[in-house]
């Protein structure tokens, strides 16, 4: 269903992404934050996925400043580099990157972001950052290390009460500063609960209602 493309952002940089365009008009359209893993099948299945249900998605390779074409291992190494390059980058022209995958994408509606892990934390900053209309993040890793940013359009949460990246106690104190931004807490859920492809993390029952309020959280906000 999907396509390889490559975006210029606004300092010239230039980088790639996964296209993925549904079936006749689309409804609006939604950004896919990648986890720290890279754009890997995982990612693409997600864009495929809300591609069917209508939705023009696009998943830009963030870490694209660093090392082109890069997907991890889920694995330690795997991890590793993916912590270290999450910790080298600078969220000013990752929002760049933002831009210009949300500027590809407006012609055909309203522009939603939606991310995983290292993604979330791109959700939360780029709702807050850059021009879009709404935003949902699942288990942002260093989301509630941003508390005095402000969003400038709706935001959703996804979170397990297992999730140790996202611990209950930094969701709480997020909550007191942003009563507006709602989070749903998935019980005897784990981070990364979404990804399939995981299956120590993974819980289906979590996943189908996590899908379910993110379809309609978008069906409201944009279209």
């Amino acid at each position: 269903m999907g396509t390889r493309i490559r975006l210029t952002a606004s300092d010239g940089h230039e980088f790639g992404a996964y296209l993925a365009e549904p079936e006749g008009t689309p409804r609006g359209a939604l950004i896919v934050g990648m986890e720290m893993y890279g754009v890997n099948g995982y990612l693409t299945g997600v864009c495929d996925a809300y591609a069917a249900e209508g939705y023009l998605a696009i998943a830009p390779a963030l870490f694209e400043r660093f090392e082109p074409d890069l997907t991890l291992p889920y694995d330690d190494v795997g991890s590793r580099k993916g912590k270290e390059l999450s910790g080298l980058i600078d969220h000013s022209k990752t929002m760049l990157d933002v831009e210009a995958a949300a500027s590809r994408m407006r012609p055909a509606g309203k522009v939603a972001i939606m991310g995983f892990c290292f993604g979330g934390t791109v959700t939360w900053l780029a709702a807050c950052r850059c021009d879009l209309d709404a935003g949902i993040a699942y288990y942002g890793s260093n989301m509630c290390d941003y508390p005095e940013e402000t969003a400038r359009c709706p935001v959703i949460c996804h979170v397990g009460d297992l999730d140790t990246a996202v611990p209950p106690a930094d969701v709480a104190a997020f909550q007191e500063k942003h009563p507006d931004v709602y989070w749903y807490v998935y019980e005897g859920v784990q981070h990364g609960f979404d990804n399939q492809t995981r299956p120590v993390r993974y819980d289906a029952d979590a996943t189908t209602l996590a899908h379910e309020r993110s379809l309609a959280f978008l069906r409201d906000k944009i279209g």
